[in-house]
């Protein structure tokens, strides 16, 4: 998960020994990318530290990047359908977690997915706040403006529903 760098060069200050204590909590019941815990860590949402802070805390750690977006994507995947590609895309987007793009798709690639069912997954979600017509659900699974799953993978999600 995380250990601490006993080799880190500089001496932290109080606000960045604070900080980097609250970015080992965070760290202790949730992933986050590199990114998205320097913008918890000094978000006026979050914790409010300054962001040299809250950098030169993040990076006083070791952390296992790849590790820390294995644990995302198994969080979005116990509540959610998502394509492979639709997954990557959400842990490596600015907009999403902020993870590299190979470490997203390193925790992605290694986790065991069956991609059929997470396209009934979300089939079922879309049929649950829209009506779609067979070819119109298969489409929207698998375009690259909604879900990104292969055309075999949102076909079958879409037939095993009412939809076809």
């Amino acid at each position: 998960m995380f250990t601490i760098d006993h080799v880190f060069a500089q001496e932290l200050t109080g606000p960045q020994k604070n900080a980097k204590r609250s970015a080992e909590n965070y760290l202790s019941f949730s992933g986050f990318s590199r990114s998205g815990l320097i913008e918890q860590l000094s978000s006026p949402a979050g914790d409010d530290y300054d962001i040299k802070d809250a950098t030169i805390a993040v990076d006083s750690l070791t952390i296992n990047w790849t590790e820390q977006a294995v644990r995302s994507a198994k969080n979005y995947l116990g509540f959610s359908g998502f394509s492979r590609r639709g997954l990557i895309d959400q842990l490596s987007s600015s907009a999403g977690d902020g993870y590299s793009l190979d470490d997203a798709t390193t925790a992605v690639d290694s986790l065991s997915v069956d991609w059929n069912e997470q396209a009934v997954r979300s089939a079922k979600n879309y049929l649950s706040f829209s009506g779609f017509s067979c070819r119109g659900l298969i489409e929207q699974l698998s375009s690259n403006a909604g879900d990104g799953y292969t055309m075999e993978q949102a076909t079958y999600g879409a037939q095993q529903t009412d939809a076809c």
